[in-house]
């Protein structure tokens, strides 16, 4: 999805990259983040040991020959930790709330995860499938310090994929 210029906060031009978070059913995304952490997707290893019939060792004295195999188990996913300067964008607190309340079933949405270089052109995009937030978190505050304040969103998901 191509961003319209006057859409994109200004002090993201200054960046390397950004990235775009749009929601499920969601028309006016308003979600650029300049950091993502957790983005991991990992298969554990099973290993399963046999002892075979076959006879091996010298002159096939001995029996039962243990054999070891890799398997993949079931792929899982970390969470997302997303971080901005706070924004006066309400969506990502909005549906926070919603799942707080006690709504997270309805709260589950495939989200899309896309990544834009500095001349606003997208260069990979994920889907992220039964995803909802996590935890909230808005940074520490000292107004006597130039530091923005920074708004951080740690987003759950079931499964992803590339779709760019």
């Amino acid at each position: 999805m191509v961003q319209s210029a006057s859409r994109i906060p200004e002090v993201l031009t200054a960046h390397r990259f950004y990235l775009e978070l749009t929601l499920e059913g969601q028309n006016d995304a308003n979600c650029f983040f300049l950091e993502c952490q957790g983005f991991k997707r990992t298969q554990e290893v099973i290993e399963i040991t046999e002892v075979t019939s076959q006879a091996w060792g010298t002159k096939g004295q001995s029996k039962g020959q243990v054999v070891r195999t890799k398997l993949p188990s079931n792929p899982k996913s970390g969470n997302l930790i997303l971080r901005r300067g706070t924004t006066n964008s309400m969506d990502f607190w909005k549906w926070f709330e919603k799942v707080q309340q006690g709504n997270w079933s309805q709260q589950r949405r495939l989200v899309a995860l896309s990544i834009y270089n500095q001349a606003n052109q997208e260069v990979a995009r994920f889907e992220l499938a039964g995803a909802w937030p996590a935890s909230y978190k808005i940074a520490d505050v000292n107004a006597r310090s130039h530091d923005i304040e920074i708004e951080e969103v740690e987003v759950a998901f079931e499964e992803f994929k590339r779709v760019k």
